[in-house]
Order: structure tokens, then C-alpha cells, then sequence
């Protein structure tokens, strides 16, 4: 009989996935500045994928300063130059502000669970918090490739967390928002990750959040925790205008 079970990788989305392969297509040189791209329904073909995925996917690049669309053309890689002064549009900023918003909750609830973990944790539970920051921080030495495994790493860490509370409710509170910014903020949430969560100031506030985990310290976790999520809404708050690229 089998003891234990590999996790469950989180499957990419799929307007994620397209949207990265077209940028790496891009990036490459495959396709250069002025080139148009494909009708949405023969790139829906090609990929595989319903013609929802790949708008989805190219409202992505466009608001990452990759292509421009012309009104009755159709979407065209734009040049270097361009990228570089792109501002990102107002639905970018309402997606920002939505994931503030939701950073900002988790404050609280995090730091509860942060308490009630360091209190009832198990040492499989405590194995996991370190695998997950091993993973944080294996991601960040990948660069821009690592970025979504950062963010997968970082939710799983605070699942764990919520989990070993012991508290069905926070677990299943906080598994309603990772949901959310799964299902709906995912590409903000991977740019913000590589715009201001990297680094080794920021890994340390993980740290200490494990670190009081695991010393049974619960003021100390809840301390920890709510300045993460405390500094973390403010570096979002305070991102400059410009496109995530």
C-alpha cells in the first residue's frame, strides 16, 4: 500500500499559458515588430484552445506593452522602443487595485492563522512551510520563468498555514481568495510577484513567519504575518505607472 502521495501540481490557466508562449515567440524573434498576428480563431485552432483563451491571452500582451491593437486591423507586435514607455490601461490598474484589496483582507485572517498554527502544527505540516519556502525560493533563482511558481509557492505556503490552524473556517475563507486571484488575477499576480515580492527582504518575511511557527511562538506569528501582508499591500500600492514587463 502506498504511504504517501506526490502533490497536485496547480494546472496553469490556459489564456496564461497562451499568452506566455506568444510572448516567448516574441521575445525570440519568431515574430518582430510591425508583424501582425494571426486571426483569434486561427490562433484558437493552432493552440487548441476556445477563442475566449486566446482574447483573454492577447488583452494580456497588449497590457504588457507587447502588441497594440488596431480598431478594425487587428493586434500588431509592437517595437522595443514602445514597450519601454507602454502605461498600462485602466483595467490593469482595476485588476491592481482588486488584488490590493484582497491582500489587505488577508491581513487579519492570515495572522490569526498564523497564531492558531504556531499553537497546533504538526511536524508534517512544519515540513511542508519549509518545503514551500524552499520552492519560493528556488523560483526566484529561475528569474522571470520562476514567476508563477513563486506565486503558486507563496499561496501554498499560507494554505498550509491556514491548515494547520485547525480552523476549517479559515482554511476554507482563504481557499475562496486564493481562488479568486487563481481564477481572475493570476497575471497580476505573477507581475506584482516579479515587480515587488522579490528578493531576499521579502523571503525573510516569510521566514519569520515560519520561524515563529516554529518555535510555538504565537504573538510572534501573528506579528509576522500581518507585516508581511501589511508591507505587501503597500509595495503594490506603490508601484510606479508603468507596464509590468
Amino acid at each position: 500500500m502506498v504511504d504517501t502521495f506526490a502533490k497536485v501540481e496547480r494546472p496553469r490557466r490556459l489564456p496564461d499559458e497562451v499568452a506566455d508562449r506568444l510572448a516567448q515567440a516574441i521575445r525570440a524573434g519568431r515574430l518582430q515588430p510591425g508583424d501582425r498576428l494571426p486571426p483569434e480563431q486561427s490562433l484558437a485552432l493552432e493552440f487548441g484552445v476556445a477563442r475566449s483563451v486566446v482574447r483573454e491571452a492577447i488583452s494580456q500582451l497588449r497590457y504588457d506593452g507587447l502588441i497594440e491593437a488596431r480598431q478594425g486591423v487587428g493586434a500588431f507586435v509592437t517595437d522595443a522602443d514602445q514597450r519601454r514607455v507602454f502605461r498600462i490601461g485602466p483595467a490593469c490598474f482595476a485588476k491592481r487595485k482588486e488584488l490590493m484589496k484582497l491582500l489587505q483582507l488577508r491581513t487579519g485572517v492570515c495572522a490569526e492563522a498564523a497564531s492558531l498554527a504556531a499553537r497546533s502544527r504538526s511536524d508534517a505540516q512544519l515540513r511542508l512551510l519549509e518545503s514551500c519556502l524552499r520552492r519560493m525560493q528556488t523560483a526566484m533563482s529561475l528569474g522571470e520563468e520562476g514567476a508563477a511558481e513563486r506565486v503558486d509557492a507563496e499561496m501554498r505556503f499560507y494554505a498550509t498555514i491556514a491548515a494547520a490552524s485547525g480552523n476549517e473556517y479559515i482554511e476554507e475563507f482563504l481557499g475562496l481568495l486564493d481562488n479568486r486571484i487563481l481564477t481572475e488575477l493570476r497575471s497580476v499576480a505573477v507581475k506584482n510577484a516579479m515587480a515587488a515580492e522579490w528578493g531576499e527582504r521579502v523571503l525573510d518575511e516569510h521566514r519569520a513567519v515560519l520561524e515563529a511557527i516554529r518555535d510555538r511562538n504565537p504573538e510572534a506569528a501573528r506579528a509576522a504575518a500581518r507585516a508581511h501582508y501589511e508591507r505587501a499591500a503597500k509595495r503594490l500600492a506603490d508601484r510606479a505607472d508603468f507596464a509590468d514587463v
